[in-house]
């Protein structure tokens, strides 16, 4: 039973769509209708600026993390991470906007950040360089999740590799028309960094 409840509270979190709240409230904008129209952090940056994007991501990064750490401050005898993912759910079909969300990569690294900190800070770090690099966020997302599942091994947590593994191949799958726009070289860059 405490299963369901905080898996359904931890979608419910997701659910919350801060690029969609951000833009309404503060810009009077629907992001939705501008940029790519994904309710996501870099859809924020590229539409409403540095302000409004670095807003959404840490929101979208805090829901992660209040999801998996609510079962923690309840004592609940759950395992933490699967929690996290109904959270990622929730942030991607989010059912208080049509269940059209993010592509998940602010708020896995939220779950991430509630369970092994050092982890997300090496997460942070990957994103930062291969950004810096490559100045495509997509490929920056995925190359970080692929860095993730080599470092969590090293952990040796076996549930720990097993969902960095599921949101790794879930942030593939949420970015297979980014992957197609940088090989055909349409994918935009950031000119930002």
């Amino acid at each position: 039973m405490e299963y369901i409840l905080f898996a359904i509270i931890a979608y419910l979190l997701g659910s919350i769509p801060s690029a969609l709240v951000v833009g309404k409230l503060g810009y009077n904008i629907d992001i939705r209708k501008h940029g790519s129209g994904n309710l996501g952090a870099t859809n924020t940056f590229r539409v409403l600026g540095m302000k409004a994007g670095i807003i959404v991501t840490l929101s979208d990064i805090l829901k992660g993390t209040a999801a998996t750490l609510l079962p923690l401050l309840a004592d609940a005898d759950v395992y933490r991470l699967i929690i996290g993912l109904f959270a990622v759910l929730g942030h991607t079909y989010p059912i208080f906007a049509r269940f059209k969300g993010g592509k998940a990569v602010a708020t896995s690294a939220g779950i991430i950040l509630g369970i092994n900190p050092l982890l997300f800070a090496i997460m942070i770090a990957t994103f930062l360089i291969t950004l810096y690099i490559s100045k495509y966020v997509s490929l920056s997302s995925i190359i970080t999740g692929i860095v993730t599942i080599i470092v969590s091994s090293l952990f040796k947590d076996i549930g720990l590799i097993i969902v960095t593994s599921i949101l790794t191949i879930f942030v593939f799958y949420r970015h297979k028309a980014n992957i197609k726009r940088i090989k055909d070289k349409t994918e935009p860059k950031i000119t930002w960094m």
